[in-house]
């Protein structure tokens, strides 16, 4: 109860933060004013059309990937495993850049987070045909990294045949996750997505607490193993595809978040649940107003400072298991 306030407590500290940041030089109290009251002028637009989609968009991601990545270790009994092992953030990239590729999100606004959730949607798909209605949770690894190898090889192979070098970098640009330039379509384009993943995997906490057991104990205990395996592919693919429809390619949040917080949480893979989904809204949202303070002339990008700031930390929680089991 008490990390759940502190987390709470944090992230809407960040949220307010996110609100109040940027390069428009506008006092603290000004753009609250401007955000709950419309006076049509210009601080009230960068407000309303700028500031808070990107904070609520930071806030959803962020809650999004803590939220699959405690559900995927938690189901897989595995520390390593991660959102991404399903390849469902591989196939919605490959998507997007498919959309950028053929001109289509030049000639349409929303061509290219559509194209996003249709690849995650069909990587699901795909993932589904191939681990099997029985499959186990070897399986369903091998299907889900076969699908992230498939989608990076054809990534590769747009961005080889590309014809036009600016197309190129979009595409690069593209991959290496940014809020900058969202409005709130994207926001309502992604939340009815978003908020059907929440909800498949709000309910896992008792079949994850069971398998930790084993299968044979969950089953022994009412718990249905195939329909588990189900909603959390449904529910990662989900939130993964929208998350990655309307921001890109986000890395780490999904990994780190549920290793520094569950020693907080005794190890209960229903209490990590919610826990790393507001730890993952607090990191994401901080790593948003770091990109924004660090270099804000060279546009750097949320995806790069993720990476920088979690791999290092990954490998101090890879070293710190090592040492606890010599």
């Amino acid at each position: 109860m008490r990390l759940t306030l502190i987390l709470c407590l944090l992230t809407a500290a960040l949220f307010v933060v996110s609100l109040v940041t940027g390069p428009a030089d506008i006092g603290v109290m000004e753009s609250l004013k401007a955000l709950l009251w419309d006076d049509g002028g210009p601080v009230t637009l960068v407000m309303r059309e700028i500031r808070l989609p990107r904070a609520l968009l930071a806030a959803m991601i962020g809650a999004s990937l803590g939220l699959a990545g405690a559900a995927m270790q938690g189901y897989l009994r595995n520390p390593l495993a991660e959102p991404g092992l399903i390849g469902v953030s591989g196939s919605a990239a490959l998507g997007a850049i498919l959309a950028m590729y053929t001109g289509a999100a030049a000639a349409f606004a929303l061509a290219l987070p559509l194209a996003a959730l249709v690849g995650a949607l069909v990587g699901v798909g795909l993932l589904v045909a191939l681990a099997g209605p029985r499959g186990t949770s070897l399986t369903l690894i091998l299907a889900g990294i076969a699908i992230a190898a498939l989608a990076a090889a054809i990534s590769s192979l747009v961005l080889n045949l590309s014809p036009n070098p600016y197309a190129a970098n979009e595409i690069v640009f593209w991959m290496m996750g940014s809020l900058a330039d969202r409005s709130m379509t994207h926001f309502w384009l992604a939340l009815p997505f978003t908020l059907a993943g929440w909800a498949l995997l709000a309910g896992l906490g008792r079949g994850l607490d069971a398998l930790t057991l084993g299968e044979d104990a969950a089953r022994a205990m009412g718990i249905g193993i195939d329909r588990l395996r189900l909603t959390v592919v449904l529910g990662t693919a989900l939130v993964v595809g929208s998350a990655t429809a309307v921001a890109g390619s986000i890395g780490f949040v999904g990994l780190v978040v549920p290793h520094i917080l569950r020693p907080l949480v005794g190890a209960h893979p229903s209490r990590l649940l919610w826990a790393s989904g507001l730890g993952g809204a607090a990191m994401v949202l901080a790593a948003d107003i770091m990109v924004r303070v660090i270099l804000p002339a060279r546009d750097l990008k949320l995806g790069v400072l993720t990476a920088l700031v979690g791999a290092p930390l990954f490998l101090h929680l890879i070293l710190k298991l090592r040492r606890e089991r010599i």
